[in-house]
């Protein structure tokens, strides 16, 4: 369990259009020992009041969430990622797969029952968390390939270029790297923007 979802309190900002409806949430979430720091009608003010307030999960309990709210939380869930907790009537298998590739991170189709909301904020919490591991390690997977594929065009480039072998190639790049006090990849960046632009010619390494 992390350590967000071992907090004794959990704060959160509640997305609910009831007013009556939002005060009745917000006994619940507080008699589950939660603390709600805001209450919006819409997402149109999701981004700003988690800038605000960096809950530790926000909570979406609209009888019929529609896509301005999905919306709001996909342009939440890029620029400051948390984890979404939505309870909603609406079962429809379709919209409950669209508010997950918007950013809910666990959908009950039912009301907030005050006894069982906090085991489903954890839920939730623990699989942002999951999410989370995924998502680095693909990006690092993704920079890797990247850097080697940046590495392979830098050595071509220097091999055709400047006539060396495989190895000197790969020398030059290292000993770039080490007089700019950069990686190797950085070092190959700057061979391929220098070598690779066809109307640059004989462009020096240091």
């Amino acid at each position: 369990m992390s350590e967000v979802a071992r907090r004794q309190m959990l704060s959160v900002i509640l997305i609910d259009d009831d007013p009556a409806r939002a005060a009745r949430v917000k006994a619940s979430l507080t008699e589950a020992e939660c603390s709600v720091m805001a209450i919006i009608p819409t997402g149109g003010g999701l981004l700003f009041q988690m800038a605000q307030h960096e809950p530790d999960v926000v909570i979406v309990a609209l009888d019929s969430p529609d896509r301005d709210v999905l919306e709001s939380l996909s342009i939440a869930s890029k620029h400051n990622p948390k984890p979404v907790l939505m309870f909603s009537e609406t079962g429809d298998a379709n919209f409950v797969s669209e508010a997950i590739q918007s950013g809910v991170t666990a959908y009950q189709a039912d009301g907030i029952n005050p006894s069982r909301v906090r085991m489903a904020m954890q839920i939730a919490i623990a699989q942002f968390d999951a999410h989370a591991v995924i998502r680095s390690e693909l990006n690092r997977a993704e920079r890797q390939l990247k850097e080697r594929s940046v590495l392979e065009r830098a050595k071509i480039l220097l091999i055709t270029k400047k006539h060396v072998t495989e190895d000197e190639a790969y020398a030059a790049l290292r000993s770039t790297a080490m007089n700019r006090r950069c990686s190797v990849g950085e070092a190959a960046e700057s061979v391929v923007a220098l070598l690779g632009d066809t109307n640059k010619k004989g462009g020096q390494l240091s």
